[in-house]
Formats: C-alpha cells, sequence, structure tokens
C-alpha cells in the first residue's frame, strides 16, 4: 500500500496486456494490477497451469479472448475499454520452435505486432504503448556488448521476427507519431515459465527429479539472463516514462543486469545453488543459435534511471524455491490420484 502511494500513477490507469499466459506477462499483470492499474488482458490461448490463471488475482483484471491476427476486434477493444497505455508482451518466443516452424513465429511476432499498433493507430486514448523485442534482433555482431546504434542484423526465424517488429515499432512511431518505444532484453528467467525445453526450468526440473540435466548445445553459448522481476520493472518504467515524455517514442532501450553466462556454467551455478551432485549431459545438438549475445543497459540507466535490483544468483535463488514449490504440489497431486 505504501508502495502504491510513493508510486501512484498506474493506479486506475487502464492497461492492456498481450500475452497474459506468458512468463512476463503473468508477472507483469500482477505487478499492474498491486498498484492498482486496471488491467485488460488479451488471452488467445486458455493455459490453466500458467501464473497468470493460477493466481487469485485473476478476478481483477478483465479478460478478453482473441488474437493478435484480428485488427478490428483489437481496435474494438482498445476503445471500448478507453485504454491509455498498452503493454505488448505476446511472442511466440521458443527458439527450436521458430526454425522448426517459421512461419507461425513470423505471424504472431511480426503480423501480430502490425495489427496491434494500427489499432492503437486509430484509437486516441492510447499515450503510451511498450513493444517488447529482444537481444535477438542485434544478430551477430562482431563487437559486444549490444548497444542501441547498433545495426539489427538477425539471420534466423526468430531473430528476425524480433527484428522485424521492432523496425515496425519504430516505422510506426517515426510515420504516424504514435507513442510507442521499444524493450530490447536477454533472456528471461523466474518462476512461473513451463516451457521446459528452456535451460533454466529444464534445469532445475532435471535436478529436483534427480535427473541429469540436458544441454541441447555445446554448452558454449554465451547469453545474458534478466529476472522477470527487473524485466517488469523495466516494461512498467519505459511505459511511464513514454506518457510523460513524447520525446522517447521511437526509442528502443536495452534492459540487463549486465552479467553474462554461457550454458555450461549457467548450468553449474544452478547445479551450486541446489547442491546437486549430478552432471550436465551435453548432447551438442542445436544449432543455428548465435554464439555471444549480451547487452549494454547504460542508455535505460542514464535516460529512464532502471537499473536491474536482482544479480544472477538471486534470481535464480527465487526462481529454484518457485520450481521446488510447484513441482512439489504437482507431484504430491500425482501421488494422490
Amino acid at each position: 500500500m505504501d508502495f502504491m502511494k510513493a508510486n501512484p500513477f498506474w493506479q486506475d490507469r487502464r492497461v492492456f496486456v498481450s500475452g497474459g499466459s506468458g512468463l512476463v506477462g503473468g508477472w507483469l499483470i500482477e505487478a499492474l494490477l498491486r498498484e492498482g492499474a486496471d488491467v485488460v488482458v488479451l488471452l488467445r490461448d486458455w493455459v490453466p497451469q500458467s501464473k497468470l490463471l493460477s493466481q487469485p488475482t485473476l478476478n481483477k483484471a478483465t479478460i478478453v479472448r482473441g488474437d493478435l491476427s484480428d485488427s478490428r476486434f483489437l481496435e474494438r477493444v482498445l476503445a471500448e475499454y478507453e485504454i491509455q497505455c498498452v503493454m505488448h508482451v505476446a511472442a511466440q518466443t521458443i527458439v527450436p520452435i521458430a526454425n522448426k516452424n517459421p512461419l507461425s513465429t513470423f505471424e504472431s511476432n511480426i503480423a501480430g505486432t502490425w495489427n496491434l499498433l494500427e489499432a492503437c493507430r486509430h484509437v486516441r486514448s492510447v499515450a503510451s504503448i511498450v513493444v517488447a523485442s529482444s537481444d535477438k534482433a542485434y544478430g551477430d555482431a562482431e563487437v559486444l556488448p549490444y548497444c542501441e546504434t547498433m545495426p539489427l542484423k538477425a539471420v534466423y526465424p526468430y531473430d528476425v521476427s524480433k527484428a522485424c517488429a521492432d523496425m515496425i515499432s519504430l516505422s510506426y512511431a517515426k510515420t504516424f507519431d504514435l507513442p510507442v518505444a521499444v524493450t530490447r532484453c536477454g533472456n528471461f528467467f523466474g518462476g512461473g515459465d513451463l516451457n521446459w525445453n528452456r535451460i533454466i526450468p529444464g534445469t532445475i526440473r532435471s535436478i529436483i527429479r534427480g535427473q541429469a540435466p540436458i544441454i541441447r548445445s555445446d554448452g558454449q553459448l554465451i547469453r545474458d539472463y534478466i529476472y522477470v522481476e527487473d524485466a517488469v520493472s523495466a516494461y512498467m518504467t519505459l511505459g511511464k516514462a513514454l506518457f510523460h515524455n513524447q520525446q522517447l517514442k521511437g526509442e528502443a532501450f536495452n534492459f540487463s543486469n549486465e552479467t553474462q553466462k554461457n550454458v555450461l556454467e549457467l548450468t553449474h551455478v544452478i547445479l551450486d545453488i541446489m547442491q546437486s551432485p549430478l552432471s550436465p549431459i551435453v548432447e551438442n545438438r542445436n544449432h543455428g543459435e548465435i554464439e555471444a549475445q549480451y547487452l549494454n543497459s547504460s542508455k535505460a540507466r542514464t535516460q529512464l534511471g532502471w537499473s536491474a535490483q536482482f544479480n544472477l544468483e538471486t534470481g535464480l535463488k527465487k526462481t529454484i524455491a518457485w520450481y521446488q514449490h510447484y513441482l512439489g504440489e504437482h507431484c504430491l497431486e500425482e501421488t494422490c490420484a
């Protein structure tokens, strides 16, 4: 309650969130509701085990069932609910799926973005739009870390889908004076991510079950990992700043704790925190990914006053605790059944 009084911006603010059943969407909606926002959630798939649908706060949000492919539906929702802020975090986020089935990824991540922005363009109440891009949009770079002045040189399907959404967003800002800005983050992690083929939830689940963690790549891919509560803080900070400062429209911001690890190192950090004697199995069968990707977030620090509040180890400890509770409950349910 004290936090809400100190930060009243979101109280009664009408916010539209796409991608509510995803990891970031679930945490973002919970944070917005906690600060008193009037949240409208676009939900395409009903995923009972998602953080959004498993939380008691669900009845405080308005759920609209629909798809980003329907721009007229989106325009109706934005207009009828008099939406002021839009948080576009919906996406097909799994890289191997994008490599196997690029069409669905392009339809979701690219067409979904332009449909939503086109709807926003026709609804006058919308004053702040945050679109989630990714560090993958930069593609392979000779010099790291990435900074916002670097060109987007994506090649692989998922990376291209995020680069296209990124550029479309900035195009709408410049061409139509739309109040949209872009976030570029690394790999999200936190409790509630049930995509078990991702390295962090998959590793934690394996260790809890007493199984050796599986690394699909050679273990040497270097990535930027950002805890989900820091990601939520990034979106909300940018959304609020954009609402007050229209000079930020058309800008992109990197958000990172600026600590990168390769996959093998990350796996061993998790093993150490969980005090497990297991050793990972390195399969070296994953291809079509960039060797090293990580971000410089000095622009977000200087222009937005944002900085990460969780280092990698602190975020992992909170994440591990969530999965231990979640998987422990499910094991009990399965035993009872």
